[in-house]
């Protein structure tokens, strides 16, 4: 995967609204954090238009984010909110700029689409990660987790493990996001590429028994077959019939059920998706996970390799410090001698 460039001080940025409209204090409170980093921050023209329940039409939403994929000076592209409405300009929009000059695109939800569409057609990393909808007033670690991310800083996640989750250990890209738009996506030039890969899933307020109709088109389209791990993140407000059509199933009882026939690992509890604790990834990044059954890890991927140029970088830098100290003492010697001659 491609790495757009880390953020610096002084960047520009730009917020855009690609779904449904939003509330103009959620913007201004965003624009406030975005400067208290030191980021100079732009809105698309639309970013508060209305057009019934989207952020204007069509033709403004996906306008507005095609200015910001061309413009050069702008080094993040930060999502407003989800909802719906990102599928209907995906096949809009021109990314011939783009993977010239790669930038970051951040956000969750329904902004699945642009990672799954980036990822899989031009191979460059994006930010799953909380979007002005939902930054609180002060600083939570799931904004100051976007901040590191944008900025370059490394974040390593570990949390307890769920009953329900499998044990093992996987090394893959992590890609993923909301399993309702991951559905929405099958059979498209944007659907999921989850070849060797580790995959996350989020949901918030479906039916039980179309979550568990999702989850198995993941296993009839193949999204199961060559996967290194999965990742269930917060599935919350989930509804279910109250009489004896009710479908009687957790969440995990349904991953588990269409999994059973593979041997990859299965995290369950990851803190990301529709919840208050929102934490962020790179969409694409290699990383480690490893599932036991007290503590689960995700964090990047460490080669052995990096390992060994660490410890080369560090063998060099102490030969280097024995030189200059050898030449430094040599130096001293020479001047006391001259001194003592003279």
């Amino acid at each position: 995967m491609i790495t757009p460039p880390y953020l610096q001080s002084g960047d520009k940025i730009a917020i855009v609204s690609p779904a449904k409209k939003i509330a103009a204090e959620r913007i201004e409170n965003a624009v406030n954090i975005f400067e208290s980093w030191g980021l100079r921050v732009i809105t698309g023209k639309n970013v508060l238009a209305k057009a019934n329940y989207f952020a204007g039409t069509d033709n403004e939403r996906a306008a507005d984010l095609q200015e910001m994929l061309d413009d050069d000076e702008i080094k993040a592209i930060i999502c407003a909110r989800g909802g719906y409405g990102t599928l209907r300009i995906i096949d809009k929009l021109d990314f011939t700029r783009f993977t010239k000059m790669p930038k970051w695109v951040v956000g969750f939800s329904d902004i699945t689409v642009l990672h799954s569409h980036i990822a899989r057609n031009y191979g460059i990393e994006s930010i799953h990660a909380p979007m002005p909808l939902d930054y609180p007033e002060n600083k939570n670690d799931s904004v100051e987790a976007l901040r590191k991310l944008l900025f370059g800083e490394e974040v390593n996640y570990e949390f307890e493990s769920q009953s329900a989750s499998r044990t093992g250990k996987a090394e893959a890209e992590m890609v993923g996001g909301n399993l309702s738009v991951l559905y929405s996506l099958t059979g498209s030039v944007s659907s999921i590429d989850t070849d060797k890969k580790i995959l996350f899933i989020e949901e918030v307020g479906e039916n039980m028994y179309h979550f568990d109709r999702m989850i198995w088109n993941l296993r009839r389209s193949g999204k199961f077959t060559n996967l290194e791990g999965l990742i269930v993140g917060h599935v919350s407000s989930m509804k279910d019939n109250k009489d004896a059509t009710a479908f009687n199933k957790t969440p995990e009882q349904i991953i588990n059920e269409a999994v059973r026939d593979y041997d990859f690992p299965v995290c369950f509890g990851f803190p990301a998706g529709h919840d208050k604790r929102n934490l962020a990834f790179i969409h694409g990044r290699r990383v480690n996970l490893i599932v036991e059954e007290a503590k689960s890890f995700v964090y990047p991927f460490r080669s052995g390799n990096a390992v060994k140029q660490k410890g080369l970088l560090k063998n060099l830098a102490s030969i280097s410090l024995m030189i200059i100290g050898f030449f430094l003492i040599i130096y001293l010697i020479y001047s006391l001698v001259i001194k003592f001659i003279t």
